[in-house]
């Protein structure tokens, strides 16, 4: 059962002053559980009240010194009665290891048989690691011990306070944490490769599988440069100091999230450390999420939202922050062109739909816990970036940090609301109506259009819509040489832009607001035409976002003529992620699906011989290669010299080319087995799951659907062998499963929120014909998991059905 907004304000009002003391055994010889003693104290202002504990087994339960001889426990909950005053509730019990990264995740290593555990929390999540009152605003001091195999290193949210002794006998203790939520606890444990440095007197780490220990070492003076320059970044921009006593960073394997922001032992899923060399748009991706991850520690755990209504008060902060810091300390300038690429048209896509929904939603519209899983999307991640950014635009940035650093400080370590930050800007700017900004922008759906039309050849905007906008237009001459550039403010009236008369004009040019464009046709022309030669990348990046939005034939034209000219490998990469992802595959009609992908494969095969020494633009131009070629030779000449061009294949790289020879019917079960042993681990193991599935042979099909239908199977193999799945040139070997897995889903995302999230990611790509159309309308028509149904319904959407 999901805990609810009325229970969660019930028990907030019934309980205070909470504090845990854990202690969690991670010995089991078998693997499958783990041991875990709680103490739990706090003060009761109501009779009754509970405690969330899922899954326990031999469960012990004491109460101020008396043994309970029947716990009132159904498997969640732990039922207390009798209450008044102060209590201590001992709570002993053995829980599941799990393998989809909702709890207690334990993975081994195949590439050397090193076992890890992570316990990777969230939304109702900590209730699956130890007893507690799992909910924001009831954070409390943590204080943990933990026992685990020797030689194994354990990494907490405090500093290990143990001896190096004690440490390699594998008993480990931290310090107690400040008061922190439930749902931002986290122990990590294995044998990690580690690099370690001190800075303004603190310590500070990042830690990877051993297996990973080369990558880790290639990347450790970036990752430590990195660190330290948002540290600092941030030690400026606020007034609040860093409020932990360590700062540990670990990729770990099973992951849900791209990373989450524990205090003080931030964890990252560890496909960001890759074996071998990585892209420029892998590392400027990198270093936006170290910098979105390090703002968490203020925003989010520091202060925390006191209901998932307010998940923008961590997301869209953070996201904000990670790009703008990316870019203005950690070096990388192209973080807000990424942006405007990568991430916010996502955004647009997500306020067309059904399930769109205010940036600052309403606490009623957020009823339980499972619900606000569904809010951690593009709205609350993208959309609030923007807006933050226009209002920063709108506010000024002195403005703007006076009144966080105000909120920051009037409620650290305790939780906060939308109207207590409104407060703040609103004393930070007198005279500026910040309630009626909030309500325009924060308070409603969807996006306005800036319209650009020509009266004797001068551009006008108008909006449609009601929203205030301060934005940057920038004018060209036909040569789309740059000519001029003014701020321009628009809200009800028209904004002539006489001085532009006769120009190519870009509206919104460095995307300070959150709008789409209608571009004139003047204007239109000349950018479809010379997209390219724009020299800005930030420009070039808006201007493809908006392009990229348009009809397939009018995205595959464009594609064809500017994709192999465009010299960014960020932007090139971001583009070619948006072409190979499901919006081709339902932008086009099935029978033309590889034809689509033929051109894009061309596009980049182009840009590929066009691109001379330049191997990062290369490696950005090479999955949209792969995804659609048909050039078997090139393909296995590829393979046999592990290069195209100047770049030496990475073994991610080797994989994806792999993967579309199986796809063609062009590698057979012994080549796949071959090459997952060349080089054995868990990119090969995902590699040959996905390659296997993808071979185009009615064998191959039923093998991936027993596999991933598999109760056991873990979240990356499922992921792997659906993708697969749904690859191949011959769709009709695939076919028989769509309606499978639309009536067989519901089940497997009945294990949680986060496989919930797997499972609906793994709908086919392509477009459903009418009589499996019928049947997703029937299932949703019926009871399903509240984070499948969100997914499905916004699937259902992008179908245009």
């Amino acid at each position: 059962m999901s805990l609810t907004l009325a229970e969660a304000r019930v028990r907030a009002a019934a309980v205070s002053q909470v504090a845990y003391d854990i202690a969690l055994d991670l010995t089991d010889p078998r693997g499958d559980t783990f041991a875990c003693r709680t103490v739990v104290t706090f003060t009761a202002h109501a009779p009754s009240t509970f405690l969330e504990l899922t899954a326990a087994q031999d469960l012990r339960v004491v109460v101020d010194g008396v043994a309970v001889a029947d716990p009132a426990y159904d498997g969640r909950r732990l039922h207390l009665t009798g209450l008044g005053g102060s209590h201590r509730v001992e709570v002993e019990a053995r829980l599941p290891y799990l393998s989809d990264g909702d709890g207690m995740h334990r993975m081994t290593d195949p590439a050397d048989g090193e076992v890890y555990l992570g316990a990777y929390c969230g939304m109702d999540i900590a209730q699956k690691v130890f007893c507690c009152f799992d909910q924001n605003d009831l954070k409390a001091p943590i204080t943990l011990a933990v026992r685990a195999e020797p030689g194994v290193t354990v990494l907490a949210n405090g500093l290990a306070t143990t001896t190096a002794a004690e440490q390699r006998d594998g008993r480990w203790a931290f310090t107690t944490t400040p008061p922190i939520p439930t749902a931002l606890f986290v122990v990590a444990a294995g044998r990690f490769a580690a690099h370690r440095f001190e800075h303004a007197g603190m310590p500070f780490g990042w830690y990877a599988r051993a297996s990973l220990g080369e990558a880790l070492a290639r990347d450790a003076e970036e990752l430590q440069r990195i660190t330290l320059a948002c540290y600092e970044h941030y030690a400026d921009l606020f007034t609040e100091p860093y409020p932990f006593d360590s700062y540990d960073q670990v990729f770990v394997p099973g992951l849900n999230w791209g990373a989450q922001e524990m205090p003080g032992c931030v964890t990252y899923r560890d496909e960001l450390l890759p074996l071998g060399a990585m892209s420029s748009a892998d590392r400027l991706l990198r270093a936006e999420i170290i910098a979105h991850e390090m703002s968490h520690m203020w925003f989010g755990d520091l202060v925390t939202m006191t209901w998932w209504e307010d998940t923008w008060l961590q997301e869209s902060f953070a996201d904000y922050m990670g790009f703008r810091v990316a870019a203005d300390a950690a070096g990388y300038a192209g973080a807000q062109a990424s942006f405007e690429l990568g991430q916010k048209p996502a955004a647009y896509a997500a306020d067309r739909r059904r399930s769109t929904h205010p940036v600052a939603a309403r606490p009623e519209d957020v009823p339980d816990v499972d619900a606000a899983a569904t809010i951690f999307d593009a709205i609350s991640y993208a959309k609030g970036n923007a807006v933050l950014r226009q209002l920063v635009t709108w506010l000024g940035d002195e403005t703007f940090l006076a009144g966080v650093n105000a909120y920051l400080t009037r409620f650290r370590f305790g939780n906060a609301t939308l109207p207590d930050l409104v407060e703040a800007f609103a004393e930070a700017a007198p005279g500026r109506d910040v309630r009626g900004w909030v309500e325009a922008w924060l308070r409603t759906t969807g996006f306005d259009t800036i319209i650009v039309h020509r009266g004797d050849d001068v551009p006008v905007l108008r909006r449609r819509g009601t929203r205030p906008h301060r934005f940057t237009v920038t004018a060209y001459d036909t040569e789309l040489r740059e000519v001029g550039s003014r701020m321009v403010d628009l809200a009800d009236d028209p904004v002539a832009l006489v001085e532009f008369a006769g120009r190519v004009v870009v509206v919104n040019a460095y995307g300070e607001t959150y709008a789409q464009v209608a571009h004139d046709d003047v204007s239109l022309s000349h950018l479809r035409a010379g997209l390219t030669r724009i020299d800005d990348p930030l420009v070039r990046a808006v201007l493809w976002g908006d392009l990229l939005q348009g009809p397939a034939a009018d995205v595959l034209d464009l594609v064809r003529d500017q994709l192999p000219h465009e010299a960014d490998a960020s932007l090139a990469a971001a583009i070619v992620r948006r072409l190979t992802g499901p919006g081709l595959y339902r932008d086009v009609p099935p029978a033309q699906v590889e034809d689509a992908l033929a051109v894009v494969a061309a596009a980049c095969g182009d840009g590929i011989a066009a691109s001379g020494d330049d191997v990062d633009r290369v490696r950005a131009l090479l999955p949209g290669w792969a995804a659609g070629t048909r050039a078997v030779g090139a393909l296995r000449g590829a393979l046999d010299e592990g290069r195209v061009g100047p770049l030496d294949l990475t073994l991610t790289e080797r994989w994806q080319l792999l993967v579309r020879l199986a796809s063609l019917g062009e590698l057979d079960e012994e080549a796949i087995e071959a090459e997952r042993l060349a080089a054995p681990g868990v990119v090969a193991d995902l590699g040959a799951a996905r390659a296997r599935a993808a071979r185009p042979a009615p064998e191959a099909k039923a093998g991936a659907w027993a596999a991933a239908a598999d109760p056991a199977v873990d979240n990356r193999r499922f992921a792997a062998l659906m993708a697969g799945l749904w690859s191949s040139s011959r769709t009709e070997l695939s076919a028989p499963y769509v309606a499978r897995y639309l009536r067989e889903a519901p089940a497997w995302a009945a294990r949680g929120q986060a496989f919930a999230q797997v499972v609906g990611r793994a709908a086919p790509p392509q477009r459903l014909t009418p009589s499996e159309l019928d049947l997703l309308r029937q299932q949703l028509a019926g009871d399903l998991p509240t984070v499948l149904r969100r997914q499905w319904e916004d699937w259902l959407d992008d179908l245009g059905a």
